[in-house]
């Protein structure tokens, strides 16, 4: 049986190596992600090794083993399912729902994660635009880009974002920035990077080269 704070530590090893790409993670990294003491870290994964939910390389750090990547794999499903039922369901914003998903991911029940989806419509994206995971752990992937990098007189649709903080997704709000938005990039500034947009044709918005880069698009012009 694995414990809902041993599955926020296998969470934690596969966010960590997904952001870096990286196949092993450190334990500091895994301290500073879980916000707790090296020490704390190391007796969790003497733990995590003994259920061989991870596999340790001397000196060099952890990877998770093939049956903690599908624990990883079946969290991430039924958080961003979860997210989905809230957003979708209940009427909560993009901004609300990732604190409640961190609860409800812990359920074991498989049965009703399956309803779930079900009753979703076997959704493949997230309200934040981040793949769900089939039962079988597999992902859809598509062609997307970063604001950032596109040209003046482009156009995108808005589909996903990189980063999922209460800020960030607040102040994309304030721009009118969500999933679906279209979004023509007018100028950018070549003196910082930021960017001057017009937001579904409607109003101009100017962002920060920071922003741009964790806006994901699909170009369509």
């Amino acid at each position: 049986m694995i414990t809902s704070t041993e599955e926020d530590y296998i969470k934690a090893i596969f966010n960590i190596s997904q952001s870096g790409k990286r196949e092993l993670v450190g334990t500091n990294q895994i301290a500073e992600q879980m916000s707790t003491t090296a020490a704390s870290v190391t007796d969790m994964l003497r733990k995590l090794s003994n259920k061989e939910m991870i596999l340790y390389e001397k000196y060099k750090g952890v990877k998770l083993s093939p049956s903690g990547t599908a624990k990883a794999m079946s969290l991430l499903r039924k958080h961003r399912l979860w997210e989905s039922f809230l957003v979708e369901k209940l009427g909560f914003a993009w901004d609300e729902v990732h604190d409640i998903a961190e609860q409800l991911e812990h359920i074991q029940s498989l049965e009703l994660v399956d309803r779930l989806d079900k009753y979703l419509g076997y959704p493949k994206f997230d309200p934040h635009g981040d793949p769900i995971p089939d039962p079988h752990g597999t992902i859809t992937i598509r062609n997307q880009i970063v604001l950032s990098t596109m040209e003046d007189e482009s156009v995108g649709i808005v589909v996903g974002v990189k980063k999922h903080d209460k800020d960030f997704l607040h102040h994309l709000n304030q721009v009118g920035i969500n999933i679906g938005t279209e979004i023509k990039l007018i100028h950018k500034y070549s003196y910082d990077q930021s960017i001057k947009l017009l937001v579904n044709n409607k109003e101009e918005a100017l962002l920060t080269s920071k922003v741009c880069e964790n806006i994901f698009l699909k170009k369509i012009k």
